[in-house]
């Protein structure tokens, strides 16, 4: 994502010799992403001074009371106070322990040594931060990054205990029960990372979805084949397990075996492809030269304002291309109608299902990472780094726009062309 680089001096930088970056001498910004940065970091700074608590909790566990119990508990926090980073305060709260019987003990965080104030400043992404000290090993650097040279103290077992508290609540997530909610649409894609595991490429299966209220969440994240039906045939009878019920429809790109797996598992669920992913499919098939008119014939028929007018457009790209280009004509015309699917949903969410967007733009980062080399990443490590960077994601996402007329959807009311139906009974009335 970032070469390694370390300032030097102000606005310049060297080669470093691990893959964190650190800025300095930047304006703070204020926007959402950097409030995103500071939630993301305190989590962050708690979660790695607390894995300090329980190595020094460990190291006297043997001392206990004349009457047995733990000589050396935990008492409380210091009062809170902050620590300036490049992105603004972050608060913190350093825990006390106390020793019942026998030589006082203290507890001093090397990660947030006291009345340190200032930390190193920080403009990359906290989600990097995540997946640099999972997927690597680097957590020394990435907290480096937050708080500046003090994090070399924290010890293997710290880092190691930090990274067994992630790979728990990823555990946790995944089986959190979903019948709470009533969910209406969902997204579907596999995100290769561009990372490699010993023997191939590593893919996560990632799959979102929306509830009558209009809120976004990750449903899903596990590994698989992209193509395979039988890896998204599991994750969907995981779903249903945990209390999902049949959306209303599913988005997503036709290459995969999510389609095929859906059919089984939700046969009711209707299907939408992605545009996004057809459009560069069939403009894959045409020269160079060809491309930017057929790419504007492709947006007059998904942009069209009613399903007619689209299939007007559909036939005029096949009749304008079928002669020269039939290997793009037919990769247009094999989903025709699951191209098609959003005329008859509220307009207002057409922005939002016509695309798996929802996806792309959450880990496109990753797509776009340094090259890594053969084996630096388990299959976990890669799980671990696509749920935290998730739920970096969700902290920031909107409710969905129109969300007034899920429920709508949810009771089977009929669209045509994104305009509610009225019935002849009710317009007699």
């Amino acid at each position: 994502m970032f070469p390694n680089i370390q300032p030097t001096k102000k606005g310049h930088a060297t080669m470093k010799n691990h893959n964190v970056v650190e800025f300095k001498d930047r304006e703070t910004p204020a926007d959402a992403l950097s409030e995103m940065l500071r939630t993301g970091a305190q989590h962050l700074i708690h979660q790695a001074v607390q894995a300090e608590l329980e190595g020094l909790l460990l190291q006297h566990a043997n001392q206990v009371t004349r009457d047995g119990k733990a000589a050396v508990v935990r008492n409380g926090y210091l009062p809170a106070r902050e620590i300036l980073t490049g992105i603004g305060p972050v608060t913190v709260r350093i825990p006390k322990v106390r020793t019942r019987e026998g030589k006082p003990v203290t507890f001093r965080s090397a990660l947030v040594p006291p009345y340190v104030r200032k930390s190193r400043s920080l403009e990359a992404a906290l989600p990097w931060l995540y997946l640099k000290g999972i997927s690597t090993g680097e957590m020394q650097e990435a907290l480096k990054v937050l708080v500046g040279p003090q994090a070399q103290g924290l010890s293997a077992s710290t880092i190691s205990r930090l990274k067994a508290e992630w790979s728990e609540q990823y555990q946790q997530w995944r089986n959190t029960k979903l019948d709470k909610d009533r969910w209406v649409y969902i997204w579907a894609d596999g995100i290769y990372s561009g990372l490699r595991s010993e023997e191939n490429k590593l893919c996560a299966l990632v799959i979102i979805g929306v509830n009558e209220r209009g809120q976004k969440q990750f449903l899903a994240i596990e590994d698989g084949i992209r193509e395979s039906t039988q890896s998204w045939r599991e994750i969907l009878l995981k779903l249903k397990q945990r209390g999902m019920n049949p959306p209303k429809l599913a988005i997503g790109d036709g290459a995969m075996g999510f389609w095929a797996a859906l059919e089984e598992v939700y046969p009711k669920t209707r299907s939408q492809r992605c545009w996004v992913h057809k459009c560069g499919n069939v403009l894959n098939y045409l020269p160079k030269s060809a491309q930017p008119r057929a790419k504007q014939a492709l947006h007059e028929i998904w942009q069209a304002e009613t399903k007619a007018d689209a299939e007007k457009a559909f036939d005029l790209f096949i009749e304008s291309y079928e002669a020269k280009y039939s290997k793009a004509t037919i990769c247009l015309q094999k989903d025709r109608e699951e191209m098609l699917a959003f005329y008859d949903f509220p307009a207002l969410h057409w922005q939002s299902i016509r695309t798996s967007n929802p996806i792309e733009s959450t880990f496109g980062t990753i797509r776009h990472r340094t090259k890594r080399s053969k084996g630096c990443l388990s299959r976990d490590g890669m799980l671990h780094m696509m749920f935290k960077l998730g739920q970096c994601a969700e902290k920031r996402w909107r409710r969905l726009r129109g969300f007034g007329y899920l429920g709508k959807v949810i009771e089977g009311t009929a669209f045509k062309d994104g305009i509610e139906v009225i019935s002849a009974q009710l317009i007699a009335a």
